[in-house]
């Protein structure tokens, strides 16, 4: 008797047959595993520098400078040249190199000028102690120089001496000292009328002197 659970088959030759089972589903090949690609990393690209200039400095010296003197102020030619070939060698260019200017300018005037009167008191300091005219009888003895000055100077030798100083120098006061004697002791000489005449020593010593008076 055939058992309700069984389910045989038989072959031909009557042998009982293995049952058979349906093949299994095959399971999916697995691929071979790879690691990601990396995509290649964009290299910066290299940054580019101004040209080089002489010593590094950048240009800026136009090809030829036009410099501005402030008012009342009148520029050396030999002192701009000297500074225009200092500019164009730190290439400065117009507006730089004329503001440096502007500020250095002023201040060697004053520094000169300073210069100038400390000198010129030195000259007269030595004038008062002069031994030819100096000393007790220096008002007296510049009164005579003026006679010289007034027949022999002009204007433009009388704004020489005030604006540079050497009217305050020994020597030039003594040139001037002997001449007015000379003129007073010669009647021929003496003939040009109105030499010295209503002019007194506070006079004379401002046309010589800048510092008005400065021997007096």
């Amino acid at each position: 008797m055939t058992g309700v659970l069984m389910t045989a088959a038989t072959t031909t030759e009557g042998q009982t047959a293995a049952p058979t089972q349906a093949p299994a589903s095959a399971a999916p090949a697995q691929q071979p595993q790879t690691a990601p690609q990396q995509q290649p990393q964009a290299q910066a690209a290299p940054a580019v520098s101004a040209p080089a200039t002489d010593a590094g400095k950048p240009q800026g010296a136009p090809a030829a400078y036009e410099f501005k003197a402030p008012e009342g102020l009148n520029y050396d030619a030999q002192v701009i040249n000297t500074y225009t070939e200092v500019a164009k060698e730190l290439n400065l260019s117009q507006e730089a190199a004329q503001k440096m200017l502007d500020r250095i300018a002023p201040v060697l005037q004053q520094r000169t000028a300073e210069q100038v009167t400390s000198i010129s008191n030195e000259w007269a300091n030595m004038a008062r102690s002069d031994k030819e005219f100096g000393g007790e009888k220096l008002s007296e003895n510049l009164s005579v120089a003026k006679k010289a000055l007034d027949a022999f100077g002009g204007p433009e030798l009388v704004s020489l001496l005030n604006e540079s100083g050497l009217g305050n120098h020994p020597e030039l006061i003594r040139f001037f000292y002997r001449a007015g004697k000379a003129i007073s002791e010669d009647r021929f000489v003496t003939g040009s009328s109105g030499a010295g005449k209503g002019v007194g020593i506070k006079d004379f010593a401002s046309v010589l002197y800048s510092n008005q008076s400065n021997l007096t």
